[in-house]
C-alpha cells in the first residue's frame, strides 16, 4: 500500500525520503532521515522501532547492506516488513518479505533505492530510480519529490493515494526539510508537492533563525519588525 525513495546527494551528503500511501499519516510512521549517518523507509505492515535500529548500526559503521542483514538475523515478523536503506556513502539496501501486499518490487540506482507494494506495475521503482539519477546538482528535495511523482506517473499504487512525506536532513540533528499530507481525499501528491514549492524558498530562512537568529530575516508577519 505504499511506495517511496530514499536516496542521497553526491554533492551535499543530504539524505531524504519520499513517499505516499493509500493510508493515512504516512509521514509519522515511514520515513526516518539522521544526518550524517543514513535514511530508512519502513513500510508495508509497518513497524516504525526498525527504522532507529538500522540508523544505530549506521552510526556505529555498519555499510547499509550489513545493517539491514544484522538486523534481520533475528528478527520476529520480518516476513511482512519492506525496507529500504541508504547510508552516507550513498550504499544501499532493501528488505522484501515474503508477505508483502500485492504487486511489490524494487529498484536500485545510484545513491537511492526505491521499493513499493501493492502497486500497479512493478515498474514503479525502476521509474523512480531512473528519474533521481537523471537529476545530478538538483536540490536532494527537489529530486526526491520528482521520483516520487514518477512513481506516480508510472503507475503508483493500485488504488488512489491519500497520504504523502517529503523528509530531508543536512548538518543538523533537526531535518532541513519534513513536510506531511496527512490526508488528501485525492492528490496527495500534488498536495506535497505545493508545499514543497511554498517551503523551499523559505527553507534556509529557517535554518538561519535556528543556528544563527542574530542574522535571520524578518518574518513578515503583524508585529514582526
Amino acid at each position: 500500500m505504499t511506495f517511496s525513495i530514499a536516496g542521497r546527494c553526491e554533492t551535499t551528503g543530504m539524505l531524504g525520503v519520499a513517499i505516499t500511501t493509500s493510508s493515512i499519516s504516512v509521514g509519522a510512521r515511514c520515513p526516518h532521515a539522521r544526518a550524517g549517518v543514513g535514511a530508512v523507509a519502513t513500510q508495508n505492515v509497518t513497524d516504525p522501532s526498525l527504522a532507529p535500529e538500522l540508523l544505530d548500526r549506521l552510526e556505529a559503521g555498519m555499510a547499509a547492506p550489513e545493517a539491514l542483514d544484522n538486523l534481520l538475523r533475528n528478527l520476529e515478523n520480518s516476513e511482512y516488513r519492506q525496507l529500504v536503506v541508504v547510508d552516507c556513502h550513498g550504499r544501499t539496501a532493501c528488505h522484501t518479505g515474503e508477505k508483502i501486499l500485492g504487486i511489490h518490487g524494487e529498484s536500485a540506482g545510484a545513491g537511492c533505492y526505491a521499493a513499493g507494494n501493492l502497486l500497479a506495475n512493478k515498474r514503479v521503482p525502476e521509474a523512480m530510480t531512473g528519474m533521481f539519477g537523471s537529476l545530478p546538482g538538483v536540490h536532494l528535495g527537489e529530486r526526491l519529490m520528482r521520483s516520487l511523482q514518477a512513481g506516480l506517473d508510472a503507475g503508483g499504487e493500485m488504488g488512489e493515494v491519500h497520504s504523502a512525506a517529503l523528509l530531508v536532513v543536512d548538518a543538523q540533528p533537526f531535518p532541513l526539510v519534513d513536510l506531511r499530507v496527512d490526508w488528501e481525499d485525492a492528490g496527495a501528491v500534488d498536495r506535497l508537492r505545493a508545499l514543497w514549492r511554498a517551503y523551499e524558498p523559505q527553507m534556509l530562512d529557517y535554518l538561519t533563525r535556528a543556528v544563527n537568529p542574530a542574522d535571520a530575516p524578518s518574518y513578515g508577519v503583524p508585529g514582526d519588525l
